[in-house]
């Protein structure tokens, strides 16, 4: 039986009765993510992305209070210029579900609304993180400890390079989290490939994740695993070049006192007119490339799940 707060798109509501493969994508990319018509057009393109791999797309959002997983498209219009749409994490689904308002799902949202409706994959840009300066703001992304408590597999192209990356790690590790880096021994900078930083785990296929993920609901670890997906090599921006650019935005976000939500939205912006759009279509990019491989992890999810267990007792 679907959640009683949750409104299922016809499409999603037949994949996961026949235990089709699924990939729920998040909605804060549209409304505070990338400016308008970048922002219909990028999400379009990767519900589109994650059919052509197999998988049926469930693009996530409260609408009046109610959980939609799956949007038709004058929805998905609707979002793209829309202005009183709350940011949603953990903290403020319920109220925006009581209040009967808008909003849009971080990653955290995201991946409690994906559980409660039975999608084990998601796809989505950059998550967040340990906030540099923590020591003295306390700032760091629920999207965190989400990870380390709902069990689904987040795909992703690392931290936004925004944040303080050693520190993300360090927490991820102490929560539990298992970080794969997907295809490189090094851990990408959403942006940039590398980050300059270890990988904590490295595996190369689709088949070899969903086995991770399998294994680790079957020794009842809870949680979910993050799979950290480099940005294609001809569209990344090199982290050196990157860095100089989050420092300015840094400051000029200091002067303007931004902070909590509004922060990575600004400092998004911000490098975005620093790099003259060359970071928008990065971020594009990225979002399209992990749209693809969390649709071929849905699929050898699926498959993996259906296939019978090996017979240990005969050895």
């Amino acid at each position: 039986m679907p959640h009683p707060l949750i409104d299922l798109a016809s499409d999603v509501r037949a994949a996961l009765d026949a235990r089709a493969p699924v990939v729920a994508l998040e909605s804060t990319i549209i409304t505070h993510g990338m400016p308008y018509p970048q922002n219909v057009e990028t999400a379009r393109d990767v519900e589109a992305v994650v059919r052509e791999n197999g998988a049926v797309p469930a693009t996530i959002a409260v609408i009046e209070g109610r959980i939609r997983v799956g949007l038709p498209d004058e929805v998905l219009d609707w979002l793209g210029t829309a202005t009183d749409i709350l940011k949603l994490s953990r903290a403020d689904l319920p109220y925006a579900v009581a209040a009967k308002r808008h909003g849009s799902t971080t990653v955290a949202a995201t991946m409690i609304c994906a559980h409660l409706a039975g999608i084990r994959v998601f796809a989505t840009g950059g998550i967040g993180g340990v906030h540099r300066g923590v020591e003295t703001t306390l700032d760091i992304s629920a999207d965190l400890d989400e990870l380390a408590r709902t069990p689904v597999a987040v795909v992703c192209a690392g931290a936004k390079a925004i944040l303080d990356l050693p520190r993300t790690l360090e927490y991820l590790e102490t929560r539990g989290v298992p970080v794969v880096s997907y295809g490189t021994d090094r851990f990408p900078a959403f942006w940039s490939r590398d980050s300059g930083l270890p990988s904590p785990l490295r595996l190369d296929t689709p088949e070899a994740v969903a086995e991770l993920v399998r294994t680790k609901e079957a020794l009842g670890l809870g949680g979910g695993v993050l799979i950290a997906n480099p940005v294609p090599q001809a569209d990344e921006i090199p982290a050196a070049d990157v860095n100089v650019l989050i420092e300015a935005a840094l400051r000029e976000a200091d002067a303007a006192g931004a902070s909590g939500k509004a922060v990575t939205p600004f400092l998004l912006s911000r490098i975005d007119a620093l790099t003259s759009g060359r970071s928008l279509a990065t971020n594009i990019a990225l979002v399209r490339n992990n749209a693809a491989l969390a649709a071929r992890l849905a699929v050898a999810l699926q498959i993996t799940s259906t296939s019978s267990p090996p017979d240990h007792a005969a050895a």
